[in-house]
C-alpha cells in the first residue's frame, strides 16, 4: 500500500479535542495493519461501513477517507459522530482542508442516541477514543460540566461512558460479517474491572498497542462480540 501521511488538521475550537498521543496510537496502528487487501486481517472488500465515534477534529475518519482514495478495493461509507456541535463543525472544516467535500457522513449524537434505525446492523469497523479518565469531584458533586470535559470525563470510575457505548453498540454492528471495535483505555482506570464488565456483556477484548505517557500507560484495545 502506498504511504498515507497524517491528515491536515486545524482546530481553533476551544471545546474540541485536539489530536494527541492516544489519537496517534490509533492512527499508527492502522498504518501498520491496513494493506491493499486487508484491514487488520479483514478483507477490505468486506468492509461496507466504518464509524468514528467521538470524532473530535475528524482526523481518524479523514485518515480512512484518504486510504479509500488510495485503494480502489476499499469503498466503505465512512461515518463520524460526536456529542458536540463544535466538533462536527471542526471535523467538516478539516474534511474540506484535506480536499474532501461531503464524502464523510457526520452525525451529532450522544453515543448512538440520534442514530437512525437504518444504520442498525451496519458497521464492520467502529473506532472510539472515549473519555477514559475519572470524573472530577467538582463535576460530580456540583454537576458542573463544560463542553471540553466530554473529551476526558469517563465517569466516576473512568469507564462508564465506554460501558454505556458497549451496551448499545451490538445493535449497530454487522454481526453477519467480520467486525472489530477499537478503543483507548488508561492504566489510571481499573482495567480488571473494566474487562469483567466487557466479559459480562459478551465481548472479547485484547490489547493490540500501548504507549507510556508521563505517569500512565494508554492502551489500544480491539474487541469483537462473542
Amino acid at each position: 500500500m502506498k504511504f498515507i501521511s497524517d491528515p491536515l488538521i486545524e482546530c481553533d475550537f476551544k471545546n474540541v479535542y485536539y489530536p494527541l498521543e492516544d489519537t496517534f496510537l490509533l492512527i499508527d496502528y492502522f498504518k501498520d495493519k491496513i494493506s491493499d487487501n486487508y484491514f487488520d486481517g479483514i478483507n477490505v472488500n468486506e468492509i461496507e461501513y466504518i464509524l468514528d465515534m467521538g470524532t473530535g477534529s475528524g482526523i481518524i475518519a479523514i485518515y480512512f477517507q484518504c486510504f479509500k482514495v488510495k485503494n480502489k478495493n476499499f469503498n466503505p461509507k465512512i461515518f463520524a459522530s460526536d456529542i458536540l456541535e463544535d466538533s462536527i463543525v471542526c471535523a467538516k472544516k478539516n474534511e474540506a482542508l484535506n480536499n474532501f467535500h461531503n464524502e464523510i457522513l457526520f452525525l451529532q449524537s450522544d453515543l448512538f442516541k440520534s442514530f437512525p434505525d437504518s444504520l442498525k446492523s451496519s458497521f464492520n469497523i467502529i473506532v472510539f477514543n472515549p473519555p477514559y479518565l475519572s470524573s472530577s469531584p467538582l463535576i460530580t458533586d456540583k454537576k458542573i460540566k463544560k463542553k471540553i470535559d466530554h473529551s476526558w470525563d469517563g465517569g466516576l470510575k473512568g469507564y462508564e461512558i465506554l460501558i454505556e457505548f458497549i451496551k448499545k453498540v451490538r445493535n449497530f454492528l454487522n454481526l453477519q460479517k467480520s467486525h472489530y471495535i477499537y478503543y483507548i483505555s488508561s492504566s489510571r482506570t481499573n482495567l480488571e474491572e473494566l474487562n469483567k464488565n466487557l466479559d459480562e456483556l459478551k465481548f472479547k477484548s485484547e490489547i493490540v498497542g500501548r504507549k507510556h505517557i508521563f505517569f500512565e500507560d494508554i492502551f489500544l484495545n480491539r474487541i469483537t462480540s462473542l
